[in-house]
């Protein structure tokens, strides 16, 4: 017997073959093997594939339960809740489906409105994954429309900014929040003049639009000159509304740096590195002591310290000599020094100056900077629950300082 007589055979015996039991199945499989002579399984196999393709097309489709008006009523709950996570919005539609119905925002019948009370989270993930893919991508090309402020306020790099010109000042926020951005934190302003290297600071706690307002208005009250410039950053604690008005009231001029080119504010990128995290480091700061501790640091001892002993080496010129960049500096100098030299000073100015540097003790300032590094470790120890630092610190204070300094110089460069 041929492959085509095999097979009509086959066909003849199927109709029987869905009708039976299985001792009837199990018959007219022997009468076909024995008048083929195929093997008994691979014959039921051959019968068992042609019932399943047969079950495929005769299968009906199974009614959707959550079928599209459920889907329409889940998304507009979910566009009216804010497009909360499903465990949310689960609760939300347990209580306020018929309240919503009640005030005709909500237009669904009393099927569906059952329905969304019953669903679980998972259904509701499973419903609005594609809404939430047409809004992610919504988003992603979205145009982003810049700052109205960023029109108005002109961009300058380091080389356009007047260099020789007292009162032209980097502005920029170091954040103390150690590894997490979370919540309330520490934020040191961070004031260079880029003329003299004249440095001011200040600690403020968190990133608040007239906390930092209120924290530039004091710097530039302790400045022994003029402001003529601010250049800050596009951070929106530094470029706003309210620093914006205050520029014009206090008829300072305005420039900011370019996005992401940290080298528009070398000068203060500088002293962040070179004075602020260099004492005060990389850790989480986050109280009031801490906050106090740290702007007393400023204030009173790094001002001082860095401004009338510490010099500054200005770049006088730089050329490019067969692809290599020759740079030349000038004598270093203390940006107390440099204000005497300046003409831009007032004389009065400099006759303060003068009396406030001859006041002051180098070695002292350098003392006290060390013992007040030493207390903000102790707060944040005290902080943590660790005594055991504080207390090594306290047995052997300038060795401690000593290894410290050493441990943040290295992690600065």
């Amino acid at each position: 017997m041929d492959l085509n007589a095999k097979t009509q055979y086959m066909e003849t015996l199927r109709e029987r073959y869905f009708t039976a039991n299985k001792k009837g199945k199990g018959l007219i499989l022997d009468e076909y093997c024995s008048n083929t002579g195929e093997e008994r399984r691979y014959a039921g196999k051959k019968f068992r594939y042609k019932v399943k393709i047969k079950e495929k097309h005769e299968r009906k489709k199974k009614k959707e339960y959550y079928d599209g008006y459920f889907k329409t009523a889940l998304v507009r709950m979910w566009t009216i809740f804010d497009c909360c996570c499903s465990q949310r919005l689960e609760s939300i539609l347990k209580t306020e489906t018929d309240n919503l119905r009640r005030l005709g925002e909500l237009n669904c019948s009393d099927e569906v409105a059952l329905k969304l009370k019953g669903v679980v989270p998972s259904t509701i993930d499973l419903k609005l994954k594609h809404e939430k893919e047409v809004l992610k991508l919504n988003r992603k090309y979205k145009k982003t429309h810049n700052h109205i402020l960023k029109d108005k306020v002109p961009t300058k790099t380091s080389e356009e900014l007047d260099r020789n010109k007292i009162g032209t000042l980097q502005v920029d926020f170091v954040e103390h929040c150690g590894i997490s951005v979370s919540g309330q934190y520490v934020n040191s302003l961070s004031m260079v003049d880029i003329a003299s290297g004249w440095w001011v600071g200040a600690a403020v706690m968190g990133k608040g639009q007239a906390i930092a307002l209120r924290a530039i208005n004091e710097a530039l009250s302790r400045l022994p000159f003029d402001p003529f410039e601010l250049h800050p950053d596009n951070g929106t604690n530094l470029l706003n509304q309210m620093i914006y008005e205050y520029t014009i009231v206090r008829s300072i001029l305005l420039s900011r740096s370019r996005a992401y080119k940290k080298n528009d504010n070398c000068f203060v990128e500088e002293k962040n590195s070179s004075t602020i995290r260099h004492n005060v480091g990389h850790l989480r700061h986050d109280t009031e002591l801490e906050l106090e501790i740290i702007d007393s640091l400023y204030r009173n001892l790094l001002e001082p310290y860095v401004n009338f002993f510490l010099p500054v080496i200005k770049l006088v010129k730089k050329e490019r000599v067969n692809g290599k960049i020759h740079k030349k500096y000038d004598k270093p100098k203390t940006p107390y020094a440099r204000l005497l030299e300046s003409n831009q000073v007032p004389e009065k100015k400099k006759q303060e100056l003068k009396a406030k540097y001859e006041s002051l003790n180098p070695a002292e300032l350098k003392r006290k900077i060390d013992k007040k590094i030493l207390e903000l470790e102790k707060a944040y120890d005290k902080k943590k629950g660790l005594a055991s630092r504080s207390e090594s610190s306290e047995l052997n204070s300038n060795f401690g300082v000593e290894i410290n300094r050493s441990f943040r110089s290295i992690s600065v460069s």
